[in-house]
């Protein structure tokens, strides 16, 4: 899996310059990673902490820097050959990456800031392996409450935490009773709204129980979910540090290492604190599916 994302950044380098080789096709990029573009997007994004968009844009214009400052085209020239429609639209998004318009950088040699060529490579960290099983689940429903909040990767994240704080106990009593299915109890479900994974991507946060796929209590929003498999990973460490890790290794460890790719719907994490919430034990549920040999 690794070999095929790094042929995929090759192909990525390849057509930096528009003009030559035309626009990027993410769908390519998936074709060679041999994996969906769905998949491809967010695990891009996990392994190098930047949506794919964000990652050409930075690297074309790292090198159209270099011709800029070689001063060997105009710059309305350089702006056709790197996929801008006109010589306002490169010094914006010139500007956005390097924090200096392209004029001013060939008038005055200023330094820009480069984007290096990425490359992925498997980093064996300890010796510990990941425990996981698969499922096959009928459809269900979430039942709770839902929050708009931002992606927070280390340290509690307090948009989550005032959520939960707001339903009050007599409320997350009540949605307890409900649960009806597994994982069982209180979940958080966390559906990411767009391939992005980078830190402050807004994204949906459900707070609330597994049950039948006709249960709609009143006062509660509900999030359908169709019938598929899911991978279901084990940890247990310091609250909330290994639960965020874990969130990290099945992304960067565990899918370039399985016959296995993402598919749309919730992440879906299961914690049993211990009482002073130092420590906790939790099951993460990924919606995944079996890729061909």
């Amino acid at each position: 899996m690794l070999e095929r994302l790094n042929e995929a950044l090759g192909h990525i380098e390849e057509h930096l310059v528009t003009e030559l080789h035309g626009d990027l096709d993410p769908a390519e990029l998936a074709r060679i990673a041999a994996t969906s573009e769905y998949h491809f997007r967010r695990l891009f994004s996990a392994l190098a902490g930047m949506p794919l968009s964000e990652y050409v844009r930075r690297r074309r214009l790292t090198v159209a820097g270099a011709e800029v400052l070689a001063g060997e085209r105009t710059l309305l020239e350089i702006a056709v050959r790197y996929g801008y429609g006109s010589g306002e639209a490169f010094a914006r998004a010139f500007r956005a990456v390097h924090g200096v318009g392209p004029g001013e950088a060939r008038r005055t040699g200023a330094a820009l800031r480069s984007q290096p060529r990425m490359s992925f490579r498997l980093v064996v960290e300890g010796n510990s392996s990941m425990k996981y099983r698969t499922v096959a689940k009928d459809a269900f429903r979430i039942v709770g409450s839902r929050a708009r909040v931002p992606l927070v990767y280390e340290g509690e994240n307090a948009a989550i935490a005032a959520q939960i704080r707001g339903l009050g106990q007599e409320t997350l009593d009540r949605l307890a009773g409900l649960s009806a299915g597994a994982p069982a109890g209180l979940v958080s479900a966390v559906v990411h709204l767009t391939c992005s994974r980078e830190e402050g991507a807004e994204l949906d946060h459900w707070y609330g129980v597994t049950g039948a796929p006709d249960a709609a209590p009143e006062g509660f929003e509900t999030l359908d979910l169709p019938a598929g498999t899911w991978a279901v990973f084990e940890n247990e460490g310091p609250y909330p540090q290994a639960l965020q890790y874990l969130w990290r290794d099945v992304f960067t460890q565990w899918f370039p290492s399985n016959p296995y790719e993402s598919r749309p719907g919730p992440e879906i994490l299961s914690v049993r604190p211990s009482a002073d919430w130092t420590t906790a034990a939790a099951e993460l549920w990924i919606p995944v599916e079996h890729t061909a040999a």
